[in-house]
């Protein structure tokens, strides 16, 4: 699996290497840039390349890293838990996967796109690295490892 540029998207050399390191290695690669060149539509068209399913994150300035992870809905539980309803023995029906939890489970191994990133607070990608490095991460709710 190598991506050497498509019809749409003529990648430099160093950026080909770059990704296709990426790839061999099966890590994270960190694209920056200045606004408008090209950032984006690299991660689409490395996709389209590779026959990959591309999972889009856009991020904003509200956005949390743990956002990414997945969110947990305790108001819903408790709600769902005073009405009676049957559904809130179960905390997985409260858990709402986020988009690295995708990437991560994935049958086949996707393009993440971490779009906007320095849009968010300033620790947001520090907040991801252990996660990224380890390419997983533990739920405290489910006492799982994804």
């Amino acid at each position: 699996m190598r991506f050497e540029g498509t019809e749409n998207y003529v990648a430099t050399d160093d950026l080909r290497v770059a990704v296709n390191a990426a790839i061999a290695l099966e890590r994270p690669l960190l694209v920056k840039g200045e606004p408008g060149t090209g950032k984006t539509v690299l991660a689409i068209e490395v996709a389209k390349a590779l026959g990959c399913e591309l999972i889009e994150w856009h991020i904003k300035s509200t956005t949390k890293a743990n956002q990414g992870l997945y969110e947990y809905d305790a108001v819903s539980r408790l709600r769902d838990g005073q009405m009676g309803e049957e559904r809130a023995k179960d905390v997985k029906n409260y858990i709402k996967k986020g988009k690295l939890w995708e990437a991560f489970t994935a049958d086949k191994r996707p393009v993440l796109l971490i779009d906007e990133i320095d849009k968010a607070d300033i620790e947001f990608p520090n907040d991801l690295l252990q996660e990224l490095d380890r390419m997983e991460f533990y739920v405290y709710e489910t006492d799982e490892t994804v």
